[in-house]
C-alpha cells in the first residue's frame, strides 16, 4: 500500500473481559458487591454483565470504561493455581488503599484467602472468588 492509500491506524479498545464460571449470574453478583458495579437488567445464570460506574463502551460512550461478564460453562473446572492439572489462565488485580481494610469486605461477600501467599513484601494478598478463580488485592503504596 502506498503511502498516499494507507489507512490511519485504529487501536481497538478493550470493551469487555470475559469470566468463564458455573453460574454466572452468582458470580456476577460476588463482583458487583465487591466493586460496587450495577448488573445489567438482562443477566441471568448463563451470561451476566457488570456496568462500571460512568458506563461501559458504546456508540455513545466510546471512550467507556471496560466491562466485567460471566458466562455460564456447564463443565466448569476451578483453576488449580499455582500449579496442577487445570492452572488459572488470568487474574483480576484489584486496588485498594490498604489490604487489612479491604479484606473484610471482600471476604463477607465470599471471597476465601487462599493458602498460598506470594508476596514477600505484603504489596499483594490472593484471594479465591465464589467460582475458584484467583484474584488479588492490590496495595497502593
Amino acid at each position: 500500500m502506498s503511502e498516499d492509500t494507507a489507512q490511519p491506524s485504529v487501536r481497538p479498545i478493550l470493551d469487555l473481559v470475559v469470566l468463564d464460571c458455573p453460574d454466572a449470574l452468582s458470580l456476577a453478583q460476588f463482583y458487583g458487591e465487591v466493586l460496587g458495579w450495577g448488573l445489567e437488567s438482562d443477566s441471568d445464570r448463563d451470561w451476566a454483565t457488570l456496568e462500571p460506574p460512568g458506563g461501559g463502551v458504546s456508540p455513545e460512550r466510546p471512550d467507556g470504561r471496560t466491562t466485567l461478564a460471566f458466562q455460564r460453562i456447564e463443565d466448569w473446572v476451578a483453576p488449580t493455581w499455582p500449579g496442577g492439572s487445570h492452572p488459572q489462565q488470568f487474574h483480576l488485580d484489584l486496588a485498594v488503599d490498604v489490604i487489612s481494610e479491604a479484606e473484610p469486605s471482600v471476604v463477607a461477600a465470599g471471597a476465601t484467602v487462599h493458602e498460598h501467599q506470594p508476596s514477600e513484601s505484603g504489596g499483594f494478598r490472593v484471594y479465591l472468588d465464589p467460582a475458584g478463580h484467583p484474584f488479588c488485592l492490590v496495595g497502593r503504596p
